[in-house]
């Protein structure tokens, strides 16, 4: 399961979009996206880089509700993401804020990191290696990241990548402070 989240500002606690691709036997099965109601404060930045306003999110769930749906999702397997530990963060963050006990630690892959062994490119960002293989996307809309990151996931592993030799741990408890 391949996940992304877009934030509404610089400290990365809270979440104002997720995306969800499912992948299993090669291909995309299941998607999903959503606003997420971050509850606090956007940034000038993350509203220009996202496209997403205070406006547009306060009409969307809160994240203990988006959380509901996507948990057995979650549940289901090995998470990944480009750049992995950014959003693992922001989910073990919001977690956290809202006080949602999940797991101690959730296995995981980065795509980002399966992309510098397996193409051998100067750069590994995420619109890079799209435009590299040819997969659309219109970055940072978490649910065509979410897609773009599950097609390079599909491809890495297509060409002999195995996500056990990347398979890590997130620490996924809150840390001190964290929980309100």
């Amino acid at each position: 399961m391949v996940f992304d989240v877009e934030t509404p500002n610089f400290r990365n606690d809270r979440m104002s979009a997720i995306g969800v691709a499912v992948v299993e036997n090669g291909a995309v099965t299941e998607e999903f996206e959503t606003l997420v109601d971050p509850e606090t404060f956007f940034s000038p930045f993350n509203i220009q880089l996202t496209g997403i306003t205070p406006e547009s999110a306060a009409q969307a769930p809160a994240f203990p509700e988006v959380w509901e749906t996507l948990r057995p999702v979650f549940e289901s397997g090995i998470l990944a993401a480009h750049n992995a530990p950014f959003d693992m963060g922001v989910l073990r963050a919001c977690l956290a804020h809202y006080g949602i006990a999940w797991r101690k630690y959730a296995p995981y892959v980065c795509t980002c990191q399966m992309a510098r062994r397996c193409y051998g490119l100067p750069h590994n960002n995420l619109n890079v290696l799209c435009d590299y293989l040819g997969i659309g996307l219109d970055h940072h809309r978490a649910g065509s990241d979410a897609r773009a990151a599950a097609l390079l996931l599909i491809d890495e592993l297509a060409r002999g990548m195995r996500s056990e030799d990347f398979k890590r741990f997130y620490y996924m408890l809150p840390k001190t402070g964290e929980v309100r």
